[in-house]
């Protein structure tokens, strides 16, 4: 039981290791990117890391809009005639990971920022069913106009007030 625990151990130490190797490498190849994202109070540099990963080329994008698309943040449409609906759901396409990074930190940065926080809380109280996930996903949808607008002009977060 010993040997077990130990050869577990040093397993662990090992990992640890090569996890702070590739931070440092990480941070290494993030400081030749240009980047605006963490002036942003909640996002670090691993949500900004990710998005900027996920996103690549900004300029292949032709507004906010088709960046949320790519994402998967946008809603389906669910009308006839003159009928449509209230209440719709999100695409299930869209990058997975885009929406995973946004998704985290707009949750981070709804704790941190009083704008958001507050356009949070507005978004939580108009509905009584999933107000945490769909306020959490507009929220993400107000960050990924402010993520484009940043990364297209390749200026710093200026928070209002």
């Amino acid at each position: 039981m010993n040997q077990t625990m130990s050869v577990f151990i040093s397993s662990m130490r090992a990992l640890k290791e090569q996890v702070k190797v590739l931070d440092k490498a990480i941070e290494q190849q993030f400081e030749i990117i240009p980047n605006t994202l963490t002036s942003i109070p909640g996002i670090g540099k691993v949500y900004s890391a990710g998005i900027i990963a996920e996103i690549g080329d900004i300029r292949r994008f032709d507004s906010q809009a088709s960046v949320a698309k790519f994402a998967g943040l946008v809603w389906s449409r669910n009308q006839s005639g003159d009928f449509e609906a209230e209440h719709s759901q999100m695409i299930k396409s869209g990058n997975r990971y885009l929406r995973y990074y946004l998704l985290e930190a707009a949750n981070s940065v709804r704790r941190c920022d009083s704008e958001f926080r507050r356009y949070y809380d507005l978004k939580f109280k108009e509905v009584n069913k999933y107000q945490h996930k769909r306020a959490l996903a507009l929220t993400a949808r107000k960050l990924v106009r402010v993520v484009f607008r940043l990364l297209k002009d390749n200026r710093l977060y200026i928070p209002e007030g």
